[in-house]
């Protein structure tokens, strides 16, 4: 019997060891990682696209045209559209403009750009208005300018959207811009 006393209590000694140990690295390890979770913080790289549009709405002058843009975002693509089921680019501009500034456009985007009075893309402000021309001469798309390059549009692919000006894609069709205020 005294060996088996023995050899049980030696027994229980390592288990309790073993036990301590593994409980030590077990709250080792779930400190850390509770640790990191708590200090990790999600951040926007300040150069990214996503950055710089928020920053283009956070400096708007106009905290209305801030509102009406954020009402607006999201909302699809839609020919002719004037709600927000879904809203074309001619009927964006056509709505914002009246809410926001009280002026009457006409519904076409050609039309809306005959209205405009011409400006120079270094002079736009807030609220001025810039015209494409996707498909050959003839304007065909309309946008409201923001401020720092962006602006804010019906975009037949992603809906009511804020997009960065400089781009290529939208440099090499823009053919107007113009102020109606």
């Amino acid at each position: 019997m005294p060996s088996f006393c023995s050899s049980l209590s030696g027994y229980l000694k390592i288990k309790e060891m073993i036990k301590t140990k593994y409980s030590f690295w077990l709250v080792l390890l779930l400190s850390l990682v509770l640790t990191a979770c708590g200090s990790k913080k999600l951040a926007v790289k300040s150069d990214s696209k996503a950055s710089k549009a928020a920053d283009a709405m956070a400096n708007l002058k106009s905290q209305q045209l801030y509102r009406f843009i954020t009402e607006w975002t999201g909302v699809k693509y839609r020919f002719g559209g004037l709600d927000k089921s879904g809203v074309d680019c001619s009927g964006f501009a056509f709505l914002l403009e009246k809410e926001i500034y009280g002026v009457s456009l006409p519904r076409i985007s050609r039309d809306q750009a005959n209205f405009a009075r011409k400006k120079s893309y270094g002079a736009l402000q807030e609220g001025d208005l810039v015209f494409f021309s996707f498909g050959g001469n003839d304007v065909d798309h309309v946008g409201v300018y923001l401020n720092n390059g962006f602006f804010v549009h019906a975009s037949t692919t992603r809906g009511v959207i804020v997009d960065d000006l400089n781009l290529p894609a939208y440099q090499k069709v823009l053919v107007k811009s113009g102020s109606v205020n």
